[in-house]
Formats: structure tokens, C-alpha cells, sequence
């Protein structure tokens, strides 16, 4: 006889019917709550123009505080003079230095030769000798002539006074009736000659001797120009001697040894170590800022200097303007000639100013407005910014402390207001 599985059965007791319908009502409750706080947001998103993927924009906080506008770039070092010297003429240079040799001012770096130039010196200075002595002779000449004429006046002035004692004689003789009127006529007309011949060779004395000096002069004078043209041409072939304008060093040398060359060639290159600048390529946008003076910071080889903007190109050059720092004192002696460094000039500082990070929102809407992002919405709020610099942008309305916006990507918004930011 088979038997059965009644000693192996438990009696299980069932929940009562009012349990279970608790466990269901709180469930109900907890969707509808769940439902009742997503109103607000679902609402919100389906007021949005449209809606943007959080991982896609770049955000940032409005700030309170010191607002610094600087540039930062990297600068070479450059000679604040750095000479080229050029071949004053035609011929054969010999150089004297080699590049990275230290020079003193006026010391000769190479020498030009030029048989042609130097033998026209030769020839214009025996020139100038010839026109020496013939100044000089016609000052003997002169001083001779002069006294000739001196002695003709003197000797007229001689006759001229026999003449008149000769007349005195014959009229007291005359008077006392000793000698005829015959011998009182000829002596007054001796007399007359003796005065005339005496007032031409005194008009002759004046007219000669001012020839005399016209003469002397004219020869003085072609002397005097021959002797300028001596002095550059003796200048000229000084300079074939080319010497170092500054204490510095040799850069480069343009030529070979005992090249043949023209006028003008260049030669080479000195680089005035004692006045080192530092030149850096400042962005367009922030060169309408910078003025000669302004302060900067030099930086490298682990050290640190001040400097001031010495110089701005006034040409905009693949959209950016050349600057020039001067080192503020004693150029360092450590640097070299087109050294990189970093460097620093400071535009602006000011304290408590309202500022957020910079981003493309101010190119994109040219700094009329921004999206404010709240509660998962960015909407569009017109502001007003002021000055920039490199990492940060002024807000001078529309924006308070602690406001969120969106400072890059909103150019996917297109034009609308508000802006649904998905996670």
C-alpha cells in the first residue's frame, strides 16, 4: 500500500487582504510624488527653444575681486644697437676679427683696399701743394707790385713838392723883377704836372692794391677748396680702415676673407652688449593698450627682471604688432643675442571688480549678452563688459557675484533664449 505525503504537508498562514493593499497605496503615493516634483522640470523643458548637451559647453562664475589685464608671451633677446658696417669703397677687405670676438669702440675690424682711391688722394694733395705756392706767390707778387706803386706815389709826391717851392722862387724873384713872366709860367705849369702825375699814381696805389687782394684772395680761396677736397678724400681713406662704432661684439661676417667687393657691401655686424632689449609679438587686440613706459617682467634662466616697453611697431603683421622691452638698469651679462625669455607687461590693476572667466561668449555676442544657467537652464541675459585680459573679462552690468553662464559653446544656441542643458 502506497502511502501519502500528509505528514510531510505544513499549514502556511496568508497575509490578510488589507496588507497588501497598504503596500500598494504607498506605491502609488511614491510615483505620484515623484511625478508631482518632475512637473516643474518637465515644464521647464518644454518651454526651452531648444536643448544642449551639458559635455558640449564650458561654464563659469561670475567673481569679486582684483582684476589684473596683463600679456603673456615669449620674447628673444636683441641688441638695442646692434650696428652693420659697410664696405665705404670698392677693393679688397681684409678682416681683422672673427665673429664672437669682443671689440672696443674704434677698434679696426677690417680693412678695405683700394689702390684708386688712395692714389686720387695722392694726386688731389699735389694738387693742393701746386695751389699753395701760387697763393704764396701771389702774395710776393703782390707785396712786390705794392711796393712799386708805393714808390711811384712817393716819388710823384716828391716832384710834386719841388715843383711848388720852384714856383715860390720864381714869383719872389718875379716880384723883386729878377726873372721874366715867362719863367713864373713854366714853373706853374710844372707844378700842375707834378700834382696830376702825383693823383694817378696815388689812384693807381688804390685801384692796384684792391686788384692785388682779389687776386691773392681768388688764389686763397681755389687753395682753401682744393684742401676740403684733400680732407675727404684723406677721410675716405681713413674709413677703408672699418672700425667698431661700439664696445660689443662681432655678430656675423658677411663676406670671406680678402673678398673683392663692392661699395656698400655689408662687412659685419656688432652687438652692443651693454643695451639688450627684448622683443615680443603682441596680439592686435591688445596693442591699441600698450604705451611706451609701461612696466613688464623678464623672466629666465631661473631669474627674474624689470623692464619697460621701449618701443611699439605701428605695423600690424600677421595680427600681431612687434614690442620692445628695455631692461629696467644694468643690462644681465648672462644673456645672448636671440635668447628666449618669457615676458610679462602689466596693462591694469585694479581692486573689487566684478569678472568672469574669459571665453568665446564675448567674441560671439561681442559682449552684448550671455546665458545664465540655472536649474538646468541657460538663459539669455543682455550684459555689458569692459576690459580683458589674457584669462579673465569685465562685467560692468547685467551680471551679480555667483551668477553661472555659459562662456564657450553657446554659439550651438543660435538665436534662442532659453536653453535646456541636458546631463
Amino acid at each position: 500500500m502506497i502511502r501519502d505525503t500528509s505528514a510531510q504537508d505544513r499549514l502556511v498562514a496568508v497575509a490578510p487582504h488589507r496588507h497588501r493593499k497598504l503596500l500598494i497605496a504607498g506605491g502609488a503615493l511614491a510615483v505620484l510624488v515623484a511625478i508631482g516634483l518632475a512637473i516643474p522640470k518637465l515644464s521647464t523643458m518644454f518651454s526651452a527653444d531648444s536643448s544642449v548637451s551639458a559635455s558640449r559647453l564650458t561654464f563659469g562664475t561670475v567673481t569679486r575681486g582684483p582684476f589684473v589685464r596683463d600679456i603673456a608671451a615669449e620674447g628673444k633677446v636683441v641688441a638695442a644697437v646692434s650696428p652693420t658696417l659697410y664696405a665705404p669703397y670698392g677693393g679688397a677687405v681684409v678682416l681683422q676679427v672673427h665673429a664672437g670676438d669682443v671689440v672696443k669702440k674704434g677698434q679696426v675690424l677690417a680693412v678695405v683696399t683700394s689702390p684708386e682711391l688712395t692714389n686720387k688722394l695722392a694726386q688731389e694733395q699735389s694738387a693742393a701743394d701746386a695751389m699753395q705756392v701760387e697763393y704764396l706767390r701771389a702774395q710776393v707778387d703782390a707785396k712786390k707790385k705794392r711796393s712799386e706803386l708805393q714808390k711811384a706815389y712817393d716819388n710823384a709826391t716828391v716832384d710834386q713838392t719841388a715843383a711848388e717851392r720852384d714856383l715860390k722862387r720864381y714869383q719872389g724873384a718875379f716880384d723883386k723883377g729878377a726873372v721874366p713872366v715867362a719863367d713864373v709860367d713854366k714853373a706853374k705849369s710844372a707844378l700842375d704836372k707834378a700834382a696830376i702825375t702825383q693823383k694817378h699814381a696815388q689812384s693807381d696805389l688804390s685801384v692796384d692794391n684792391d686788384s692785388l687782394t682779389f687776386d691773392i684772395q681768388s688764389k686763397k680761396l681755389a687753395h682753401d677748396r682744393q684742401e676740403l677736397l684733400v680732407k675727404d678724400l684723406q677721410r675716405q681713406v681713413d674709413d677703408l680702415n672699418v672700425k667698431s662704432p661700439v664696445d660689443g661684439q662681432v655678430g656675423q661676417l658677411f663676406i670671406a676673407e680678402r673678398a673683392t667687393v663692392a661699395k656698400d657691401a655689408q662687412l659685419v655686424s656688432v652687438i652692443d652688449l651693454t643695451a639688450l632689449e627684448v622683443e615680443m609679438k603682441v596680439p592686435e587686440s591688445f596693442a591699441r593698450d600698450l604705451a611706451i613706459g609701461m612696466p613688464g617682467e623678464i623672466t629666465g634662466n631661473g631669474k627674474e627682471w624689470k623692464g619697460k616697453v621701449s618701443a611699439i611697431s605701428p605695423e600690424v603683421v600677421n595680427g600681431e604688432v612687434a614690442a620692445r622691452l628695455r631692461f629696467d638698469g644694468q643690462s644681465p651679462q648672462q644673456l645672448r643675442q636671440s635668447q628666449r625669455l618669457s615676458v610679462r607687461i602689466l596693462l591694469d590693476s585694479r581692486e573689487n571688480v566684478l569678472t568672469v572667466q574669459r571665453g568665446s561668449f564675448v567674441d560671439e555676442s561681442a559682449g552684448r549678452y550671455a546665458y545664465v544657467v540655472n536649474d538646468g537652464m541657460a538663459d539669455r541675459r543682455d550684459i555689458r563688459v569692459g576690459a580683458s585680459s589674457i584669462d579673465k573679462v569685465e562685467i560692468l552690468d547685467g551680471l551679480k557675484e555667483g551668477d553661472k553662464i555659459v562662456i564657450s559653446g553657446a554659439d550651438t544656441f543660435g538665436d534662442a533664449k532659453h536653453v535646456a542643458i541636458a546631463r
